[in-house]
């Protein structure tokens, strides 16, 4: 069965130790990977390791040897409790594995827990998992945290007196940073706050955020920003040199530019802006206006959808490349 991303947070935080498995995909890995971390600690608890629970192994591993897949699977434990046999890098040149245990898997084997990185619909595995009757299919797409997803996050680091203007400054730092960055700051906050009964402040985020987050793409942030229209170029040939690809720079302009309406539509009178450039990004708030900042925010929300689709047949960085150019226009008027 497949999942939605919804349906999909729900289950990782409350697993059914019933079921066949859980398939787990995307590109981003560490979105992944933390994905699977959690459904495996509320899966089998926190002594799964010790009491030999949970089975580790890679694609690799189960594609030269595909019996070693269905032996972990069926294996008897010494604990009571529930199994897990987890997978990690898996492609379709494990589909034999994959489907076999699937197949063949009867209620009290371990459960099936595989990690993957982006799937096309077309993968055996991918296929395989969402049309079993008892098994899950979850997709992790390189979208930033939800505020349950935060919350989530601060729970399990033991941070529940957190007020509105608190939440907010973790809100945008989550749409700034990766995930695993995200994840660490809150447990660097967590222990900035031991033994600290106060509420958790935005001067207290502040003094544990990182110093600063994607430098490179914030290069060419700062230059469509500042409507310095002929650098463009020459900063786009520098991000394609170092590995940049066009949804990345496109998520990151989004979460720019949905952060400076944030800013200009604040009437605190502290518009939550973290990070190396958040003078400079305060002063173009201002500049551009809540007004145009929400055409940015369509532009890019249309070039995004543009990139996605299936139907799309233009060079992804000169879609974007465009898209910046008629940004960086739009801020000079």
């Amino acid at each position: 069965m497949k999942l939605s991303t919804r349906d999909a947070n729900a289950y990782f935080a409350k697993p059914d130790e019933t079921k066949t498995g859980l398939l787990i995909y995307g590109a981003d890995g560490m979105r992944v990977a933390l994905k699977r971390q959690q459904v495996l600690a509320a899966l089998l608890g926190d002594s799964a390791e010790e009491e030999m629970r949970l089975s580790r192994m890679s694609g690799a591993d189960i594609r030269k040897d595909p019996a070693l897949l269905m032996d972990a699977v069926k294996a008897v434990g010494f604990f009571p409790g529930p199994r897990a046999v987890f997978v990690e890098e898996v492609n379709d040149t494990a589909a034999p594995a994959v489907l076999a245990a699937l197949e063949d898997w009867q209620s009290g084997d371990a459960q099936i827990i595989i990690t993957a990185g982006a799937l096309k619909p077309t993968s055996k595995i991918r296929k395989a998992f969402e049309s079993h009757p008892q098994a899950y299919a979850a997709a992790i797409y390189d979208n930033p945290p939800t505020r349950d997803e935060i919350e989530t996050a601060l729970r399990d680091a033991g941070l529940g007196q957190v007020p509105q203007e608190a939440m907010g400054a973790l809100n945008d730092l989550a749409q700034a940073l990766d995930p695993g960055d995200f994840r660490q700051t809150v447990e660097k906050l967590a222990l900035y706050k031991l033994g600290d009964d106060a509420p958790v402040t935005e001067a207290d985020i502040a003094a544990c955020a990182p110093t600063s987050t994607e430098a490179d793409i914030d290069d060419i942030l700062m230059v469509v920003s500042e409507a310095r229209t002929q650098e463009i170029g020459p900063v786009m040939q520098k991000l394609v040199a170092q590995g940049a690809t066009p949804v990345g720079l496109c998520i990151g302009a989004m979460r720019h530019f949905r952060a400076l309406h944030r800013a200009a539509s604040d009437t605190s009178g502290r518009p939550a802006i973290f990070g190396p450039n958040r003078d400079r990004m305060l002063a173009q708030s201002r500049k551009w206006g809540a007004a145009k900042l929400e055409t940015a925010i369509t532009l890019l929300t249309d070039t995004d959808l543009q990139l996605r689709s299936a139907g799309q047949t233009a060079p992804g960085m000169a879609v974007v490349e465009r898209a910046f150019i008629r940004l960086s226009m739009l801020g000079g008027r």
